[in-house]
């Protein structure tokens, strides 16, 4: 019994965000028939998001899907502090995003399903740009890849061979020198 009520406050702690519900048809003999297509991202808050697609006859049986499949997909992301260690560019299909860190205090510049998804992810301070396609859908995938193909500035300095203070963002630097 205690198990359940644990799972429960776990599920409670996620930021849930609908994206996007589309009627979607499917053309058959006698006409179309028509269904519904939800997309979710939910995140922790703390470094760990998820991107689910849901599809039902009814609106509440595509957003439970795209929820439970959302959880499902989540992976952790790197951070650096309030925002992310390097800049990505990632594309899907037609989309394509770019992502920069940005200093603290900037907010999340960014607009729609790139805007869900970082901030579910917990980023609040990024810079981002939506390049092609403007499909929610594969924006929202796009950024979900981008956001996980980051390296820690550990990763990124061993790799280079070079020291973690010329990897990490130049306002990091100021504070470490002072």
């Amino acid at each position: 019994m205690t198990d359940y009520q644990v799972v429960e406050f776990e599920q409670a702690e996620f930021d849930e965000r609908v994206i996007e519900i589309g009627r979607v048809a499917k053309v058959v003999k006698g006409g179309r028939r028509f269904s519904f297509r939800v997309t979710v991202v939910v995140g922790d808050n703390r470094g760990s998001v998820g991107v689910g697609v849901g599809k039902a006859n009814t609106v509440p049986d595509a957003m439970r899907k795209a929820s439970e499949h959302a959880r499902r997909s989540m992976q952790k992301i790197n951070m650096s502090g309030t925002t992310i260690p390097h800049e990505v560019i990632a594309r899907v299909s037609g989309a394509e995003v770019l992502l920069k860190p940005a200093s603290p205090g900037t907010g999340v510049i960014a607009a729609g399903g790139v805007r869900a998804v970082v901030e579910a992810a917990g980023i609040s301070d990024i810079l981002t740009k939506s390049l092609g396609s403007s499909n929610v859908l594969n924006v929202v995938y796009a950024t979900v890849e981008a956001l996980s193909s980051l390296k820690s500035a550990k990763e990124e300095a061993a790799r280079r061979g070079k020291d973690i203070k010329d990897v990490i963002p130049f306002w990091e630097r100021r504070k470490n020198v002072n």
